[in-house]
């Protein structure tokens, strides 16, 4: 076979078992939960309890199994040929690779426009985002009261209250009773409900150690169990009601709804925060047993006993410290003395070999005085006399011994050029041995 020209059109090349697998996550997906009405073929139940049948009309069929569980729920034995309406789930026996219907419910016809109300119910409150997985809101992990709506006469309040008192004898019940079934009961419920809510906290409380306060003399109720025993979608059918949902999805606290068996399904599942299989197991999830919580504080009292105790260890250590050193001040005293002594030795011995540094410097300096001295007067007298030498050089009358005179003027200024005197001047001439007056007859410039 010839590739694609184009490789980005090629298909994808898939392992067996991960098609079956994305099949299966399409199908769940795109149909599911579906209900379906056909005539049962080829029933059988094996020894697991597992039933297996096909469900099929004038144009297919679709094969079917129903596990032990949903199986256990039956009020009638399936015959071949009989019209039955079931809701399940559509998926793939991937072992085998075949479409299957796994069966949850399984009625004769007859209940399929029920069934369809609700599913167009479920579509439209889907739509509007009331089982927005967002607005589900977690249960409070210590609630002060624990709300409880349901029939006073009902099975499932005793199982309630039975797993209330076991697990958390020390939290307030408060039972807000309704009808469970009936025309009647859905206006029940909501006003059952409606009760609960006012007893809620105004804003949910931050710190579940702090005493619960009362509403009207009762406790706040920071959680509601909406319960109910087992039974046939007729039995049921008040917890579809739309404004059952609605009122549920207004609730100020979480709500946990425990209706039916572990495979029934009613609205108030969807629309509640969280949904129990059994009205036991709703109770177990709102009340954590109180030995739970005694450990837990146990343990939290045990490590703060440990901590106070190190700290305490640890002050006692240093008083016992302090305490030694003030028990025994003759011994600071002595070591106080020692350091002193220590000082004083350092001071001594060196003012002693300051002194001696300071003889020796003596002694060298005495020995050299006397040489220094007589170095000291010959380097003077060699410098007077290179002085005298240079003295007796510039003297002038050396120079008038020479043949030379020195003139000057009647008020004594020395004449050095003969354009400064003048015929008639009085002038005096000093020669080496005196001075003659002269009188100046005549000037010749060179």
């Amino acid at each position: 076979m010839s590739s694609p020209e184009n490789p980005a059109l090629a298909p994808r090349i898939w392992q067996v078992g991960a098609l079956c697998r994305a099949v299966a996550d399409a199908l769940e997906a795109r149909f599911n939960p579906v209900a379906v009405r056909g005539e049962v073929s080829g029933f059988s139940r094996a020894s697991s309890g597992h039933c297996y049948f096909s469900i099929k009309d004038e144009t297919g069929q679709i094969r079917c199994a129903m596990f032990r569980r949903a199986a256990s729920l039956l009020d009638f034995v399936p015959r071949d040929g009989e019209l039955v309406e079931l809701r399940g789930r559509l998926g793939v026996y991937e072992a085998r690779g075949d479409l299957q219907l796994i069966v949850e419910s399984l009625q004769r016809a007859g209940q399929g426009a029920m069934f369809e109300q609700f599913l167009r119910l479920k579509a439209k409150l889907e739509a509007e985002g009331l089982f927005d997985a967002a607005r589900k809101r977690p249960l409070p992990p210590m609630p002060r009261a624990i709300g409880v709506v349901t029939s006073l006469g009902a099975a499932a309040l005793h199982d309630v209250v039975t797993a209330l008192q076991r697990r958390v004898p020390h939290i307030p019940v408060v039972v807000s009773p309704a009808a469970v079934q009936g025309a009647g009961a859905p206006g029940e419920l909501v006003r059952a409900l409606a009760s609960l809510y006012r007893l809620a906290p105004a804003e949910p409380a931050e710190k579940p150690e702090q005493p619960a306060p009362a509403v009207g003399g009762m406790s706040c109720v920071d959680v509601i169990l909406l319960v109910r025993g087992g039974g046939s979608m007729e039995d049921l059918w008040a917890f579809n009601d739309e404004q059952l949902a609605r009122t549920l999805a207004q609730s100020p606290v979480p709500v946990v709804c425990g209706v039916g068996h572990e495979t029934d399904f009613t609205m108030a599942d969807f629309v509640a925060d969280l949904r129990a299989p059994t009205p036991t197991a709703a109770a177990e999830l709102v009340a954590e047993p109180r030995d739970v919580w005694l450990g837990a504080l146990s343990l939290i009292g045990s490590r703060m006993g440990d901590a106070v105790q190190r700290v305490l260890d640890t002050q006692s250590q240093r008083l016992d410290i302090a305490a030694s050193r003030l028990g025994r001040p003759s011994s600071l005293v002595t070591r106080q003395q020692l350091q002193l002594a220590r000082h004083a030795q350092r001071l001594r011995y060196g003012v002693l070999a300051r002194m001696a540094r300071l003889t020796g410097d003596w002694q060298r300096q005495s020995a050299d005085f006397p040489l220094k001295v007589e170095r000291r007067l010959r380097l003077e007298q060699d410098r007077m006399a290179r002085i005298g030498l240079r003295l007796n050089a510039v003297d002038p009358h050396g120079v008038l011994r020479r043949g030379y005179a020195w003139l000057t003027d009647e008020a004594g200024h020395a004449i050095t050029s003969a354009q400064g005197t003048h015929p008639g001047q009085a002038v005096q001439a000093t020669l080496a041995d005196g001075t003659v007056d002269l009188t100046v007859t005549q000037r010749r410039l060179l």
